[in-house]
């Protein structure tokens, strides 16, 4: 099963999150720089600090972990890479990195002292990838559609998994022993590209993390504990129901989904062009 990562720093929704089956409850610290490469698109933006992971550690426990995403590499990456870990962070995730040699600093930086998952997102981490695999310690790593696919100037997000980039990231990860995760989903249902494509392309392509999008529970709009536990427990539930029909999948069924992906993406980005 895909381990499930949401973004949230309120206590009372990452409980609910574990509670319905979340795997890691994601803490997003990153601001440098974002707002710029992401300027009008409707993307999360969380602002979220390092006392955060402690009050979500306190509500969770300790048995789901807590990953937090730090600044791209700067001058404080140190001292921020520091705080997370000492606020009980489990797992560091950095994002824009370029090459093999950040990763090296990362590395350095974490010291043992937790996981380490590197956020692909650009064209100069995608064509170093070769030699970042070389890297020791890196325990697995996200491939981040949002900002990859402006990088290569595509209009809608998935392109990247429907143009073979994705296949191709995907497959060098694999070489190298490395688990991954790609992109987000919503809840089974919903979404210009069907949730259920991009579960099947999980399967198709071996991936074992992906991150529930916004809009599979905004709790931006919601307020209601009631409705926000029922949302996580349901839409859980759906998502694990489409994963055991992926699991019983033939080649054909996969490869048949894959052409369902790319016809939807192409349908979708004429639809902005026109």
């Amino acid at each position: 099963m895909l381990k499930l990562m949401y973004i949230t720093n309120d206590p009372a929704v990452a409980k609910n999150a574990v509670n319905a089956g979340v795997d890691r409850i994601f803490i997003d610290m990153e601001v440098l720089g974002k707002a710029e490469r992401q300027c009008g698109m409707d993307t999360v933006q969380s602002h979220h600090v390092p006392e955060d992971i402690a009050k979500i550690r306190a509500a969770i426990g300790n048995g789901v972990e807590i990953m937090a995403r730090v600044n791209p590499l700067n001058p404080n990456s140190q001292a921020e890479i520091d705080a997370a870990i000492k606020n009980s962070a489990n797992v560091i995730m950095l994002p824009m990195w370029r090459t093999a040699d950040d990763l090296q600093q990362l590395v350095s930086m974490v010291d043992g002292r937790a996981k380490i998952m590197p956020l692909l997102e650009n064209d100069a981490a995608a064509e170093n990838l070769k030699d970042a695999v070389k890297v020791s310690d890196i325990d697995q790593m996200h491939i981040g559609l949002n900002d990859l696919h402006l990088c290569y100037h595509n209009k809608f997000m998935f392109q990247p998994l429907a143009d073979g980039t994705v296949d191709r990231l995907c497959a060098q990860l694999r070489h190298a022993n490395i688990t991954y995760g790609f992109g987000g989903v919503g809840r089974p249902g919903s979404g210009a590209l069907p949730a259920e494509y991009i579960i099947g392309e999980h399967y198709r392509l071996g991936s074992e993390y992906v991150i529930l999008s916004r809009s599979f529970c905004n709790t931006g709009k919601l307020t209601d504990s009631d409705e926000i536990r029922r949302i996580f427990t349901e839409g859980v539930a759906d998502i694990r129901r489409v994963e055991r029909a992926c699991a019983a999948w033939t080649q054909e069924q996969f490869e048949e989904n894959h052409r369902r992906v790319c016809s939807c993406v192409e349908k979708i980005v004429r639809g902005m062009d026109a």
